[in-house]
């Protein structure tokens, strides 16, 4: 599934989309996402990593505060590198789970109430980041 057609799964509209605003999932991106984070997080925003390698999807609780990031392989297969990272913005430590692994990496979490985040993930040698989203 592409990017504009998950996007269009979560009900986003572009300008939503380019301010980083937070939305509550869609019952059918949350069956994309799968729960890793655990109960309390909506997919509020994500990365398609390259030839269909994958996506990253950063998820919120409102409830707890906390952003979580995991980063899910379309594919399993052989272990290969698959990183989740996540921090909140302006800071120097990332949160990370990096490893070979057959499906995903993560949950990541970190406490951003209040805050932007800077976050991304990456599968084989594709990575890509987002910075200073999902701020409120």
């Amino acid at each position: 599934m592409r990017i504009s057609q998950k996007i269009a799964a979560l009900g986003v509209t572009a300008a939503a989309a380019t301010v980083g605003t937070m939305v509550n999932a869609s019952p059918a991106l949350a069956a994309l996402y799968g729960g890793q984070c655990g109960t309390g997080y909506g997919v509020v925003n994500l990365i398609d990593l390259p030839n269909t390698r994958g996506t990253v999807y950063l998820t919120y609780n409102a409830s707890a505060g906390k952003n979580c990031v995991v980063t899910i392989r379309e594919n399993s297969g052989t272990a290969t590198l698959v990183e989740a990272f996540l921090r909140r913005s302006g800071t120097t430590a990332w949160a990370k789970d990096s490893g070979n692994y057959t499906t995903y990496a993560g949950p990541v979490y970190v406490s951003a109430a209040g805050s932007c985040v800077d976050w991304g993930g990456t599968i084989g040698t594709a990575t890509l980041t987002r910075s200073r989203t999902n701020c409120g």
